[in-house]
C-alpha cells in the first residue's frame, strides 16, 4: 500500500511485476516508425557521452527534449537527458527499454503528454494506462530497484478542452504508482495553475502555449527536486541541496 506526501505516492521497495504488457494496436506500429531515428540517435549520443555518478535520469516527450536548462535547474542533482519530439506512452513503451537500458541511474523520472491531445480522437483512459504500465515494464526489465517517478501531465492553455480527460489519465496513473513497488507519482496541476483563474498560468508556457517557458521550467524542477526528495530520503539528497 502507498501513502500520499505532497502528492506523491511513496512505496517500499520490492519485486516488479513479473509480466511485460502487450499493448499491441494499429496505431503503435505507426509510432514506433516514426520515432525509431530519434531513439537511435539517442543511443548513439549513449555510445559517445559518460554519466555522471548516480544521475537522476529523464525519458519521455518534447518537454525533456527541450528542457536545454535542465543541468542549471536541477542543481545539485546530476542528470542525463534521454527525450525525443512528441513521445505517447503508447510509443514510449516499445522504447523505454532501449532509453534506460545504458544507463545506472539512481532514480528514473518519466513524462509524456501527447496521448491526449486531439479532440476528435481521445483514447479510452485504460488503453493508456495500459501503455503507461508498459512502459514501467520496460524500465522495470533493467531497473528493478530504481525508484521510478511519473510526472504527471500538465495543464495547457493549448489543451484546456481536454483538461478533464487529462485529469482523468493523471488520476488514473496517480493510482498506478499507489499500487507499484519504488514508482512515485507528481502531481503539478497545483503549481501550474494560476488560483485567481483557474486556468494555465500563461507565464509558464511559451507562445504555443504548449510548451514550458523559463519559468515554467523552473516551477517543473522545483516540482521535481522536491518529489525526488521524497522519493529518495534525505540522506540521498545532495549536499548543496539538502544545505538550504
Amino acid at each position: 500500500m502507498g501513502i500520499a506526501v505532497g502528492g506523491i505516492a511513496l512505496i517500499a521497495f520490492g519485486p516488479c511485476p513479473a509480466a511485460a504488457i502487450d499493448t499491441s494496436r494499429p496505431a503503435v506500429d505507426a509510432a514506433v516508425t516514426r520515432w525509431e531515428p530519434d531513439i537511435a540517435a539517442l543511443e548513439a549520443l549513449d555510445d559517445r557521452e559518460a554519466d555522471p555518478s548516480d544521475a537522476i535520469l529523464f525519458i519521455g516527450s518534447s518537454s525533456i527534449r527541450l528542457w536545454d536548462s535542465i543541468a542549471t535547474d536541477m542543481v545539485p542533482w546530476p542528470v542525463v537527458r534521454r527525450g525525443y519530439g512528441g513521445a505517447r506512452y503508447r510509443d514510449l513503451c516499445h522504447f523505454a527499454s532501449r532509453l534506460v537500458a545504458r544507463h545506472a541511474p539512481r532514480a528514473i523520472v518519466v513524462f509524456a503528454a501527447n496521448d491526449i491531445s486531439q479532440p476528435d480522437d481521445v483514447p479510452p483512459i485504460a488503453d493508456v494506462l495500459l501503455d503507461v504500465r508498459a512502459t514501467l515494464s520496460g524500465i522495470r526489465s533493467h531497473h528493478p530497484r530504481v525508484p521510478v517517478l511519473f510526472v504527471a501531465v500538465t495543464p495547457t492553455q493549448s489543451r484546456w478542452l481536454l483538461w478533464p480527460e487529462i485529469a482523468r489519465l493523471n488520476a488514473a496513473i496517480e493510482a498506478m504508482c499507489a499500487g507499484e513497488q519504488g514508482t512515485f507519482f507528481v502531481a503539478t496541476a497545483e503549481r501550474f495553475l494560476d488560483p485567481g483563474t483557474g486556468r494555465p498560468d500563461a507565464t509558464l508556457f511559451r507562445d504555443d502555449r504548449l510548451h514550458l517557458s523559463p519559468a515554467g521550467y523552473a516551477a517543473w524542477a522545483e516540482t521535481i527536486a522536491a518529489a525526488l526528495e521524497a522519493a529518495l530520503g534525505e540522506a540521498d539528497v545532495p549536499a548543496a541541496r539538502s544545505a538550504n
